[in-house]
Parts: C-alpha cells; sequence; structure tokens
C-alpha cells in the first residue's frame, strides 16, 4: 500500500453520535457549514456515493473525490471517482491535507489513516440513522476547542473541537477504531 496522505476528518456530530438521518442532517447550523467551507477551502475532500448524492454537486474550490465500489459510478466533471484506499492514496500523493467528509462507512473505512478530526460537537440529541464511528477517545488528543454562538439561526449549544493522534507513527492502521471512552464528543461508552 501507498504511503497514506496526511488525512483529517471533518464532520459535525449530535451528542449522541448522530451524524445523518435519511441522506441529510437532522439540523439547520448555518455556523457549522461556514466552518465547514473555510476549513476545507482549497483542500482535497473525500466523500462517499451517498453523501456526493445528498450534496449533489461538487464542492467549489475543493479537489472532490468519490471512494466507491459502484462501477457504474461516471462522476461529472470536477469530480473523481476512486474505487480503493489504495487508489485514494496514489491521488492524494501530491496533497497537503485532505479531508473525509463522510459519510459514516468512509469514515469508519479511514478512520484508521486520520491524523486529525474536526469534530462540531452539537449539544442536542437527534433521531438518526447515520452515526460516527467509535473511537477510542484515549488515542486522540485535544487541540483546540472554542465555543460556538448560539443565536436565532443557529438555535443549539455547540462547540469546534480538534483532536490529532496521539501517535507519532501513523502510517498505517491502528487498533482504534473500536470502544468510545467516557468523555468522548459523542455517545457515551457502551451506546449504540
Amino acid at each position: 500500500m501507498n504511503r497514506p496522505p496526511f488525512l483529517s476528518a471533518i464532520v459535525a456530530m449530535a451528542h449522541n453520535g448522530v451524524i445523518g438521518d435519511k441522506g441529510g442532517l437532522p439540523w439547520r447550523l448555518p455556523a457549522d457549514l461556514r466552518h465547514f467551507r473555510e476549513t476545507t477551502m482549497g483542500h482535497a475532500v473525500v466523500m462517499g456515493r451517498r453523501t456526493w448524492e445528498s450534496i449533489g454537486r461538487p464542492l467549489a474550490g475543493r479537489r472532490n473525490l468519490v471512494l466507491t465500489r459502484d462501477p457504474a459510478f461516471c462522476p461529472p466533471q470536477g469530480c473523481e471517482a476512486v474505487r480503493s484506499v489504495d487508489e485514494l492514496f496514489v491521488r492524494l500523493d501530491d496533497e497537503g491535507e485532505a479531508f473525509v467528509i463522510g459519510g459514516a462507512q468512509i469514515y469508519r473505512l479511514l478512520l484508521p489513516w486520520t491524523k486529525r478530526l474536526y469534530i462540531t460537537r452539537i449539544d442536542h440529541e437527534f433521531e438518526g440513522d447515520a452515526y460516527f464511528p467509535d473511537v477510542d477517545w484515549s488515542r486522540w488528543r485535544l487541540v483546540s476547542q472554542r465555543p460556538g454562538v448560539t443565536d436565532e439561526r443557529n438555535p443549539y449549544r455547540y462547540e469546534f473541537l480538534v483532536y490529532e493522534r496521539a501517535e507519532t507513527d501513523g502510517d498505517g492502521p491502528s487498533p482504534d477504531a473500536g470502544g468510545r471512552t467516557s468523555g468522548s464528543p459523542g455517545r457515551s461508552a457502551g451506546s449504540t
């Protein structure tokens, strides 16, 4: 396998770990969308086919890569189809930081190579059908925490968190895909 690029994941996550419902977001939080745009602008973004379909167009100012097993998927102009993790790493070889933007399966697949997590943690529980994968938070360190401003357009309490992987070797998968610990940004230990 090729050397992995600098992968970061960016996600908005409810208190109970929900990241989506029926192909969309179960909340409206314009400040998070602005944060997403400002953070990812000028970088490559990696998404699954379902996330691509929910967005419906290439994200302007970013290199759009859709990771899919569907051989019939033909990307529109401004978007690249990628069929495997190895191919993704080849395509991102000369990129700086690249952002994994969802969905749940893609976060789970790429989490072992992810070096940084940008999390908008929403202090509310939502119904949903997509969850951020389990993370062993003892392997991550919080490097930035900034509260969001609640107002009539952003009605939920939220904060912007940045975590970096605690290990320094980080070139391959690490056994951190299971088991949330107490105090994690999403669901508590033992919840599903």
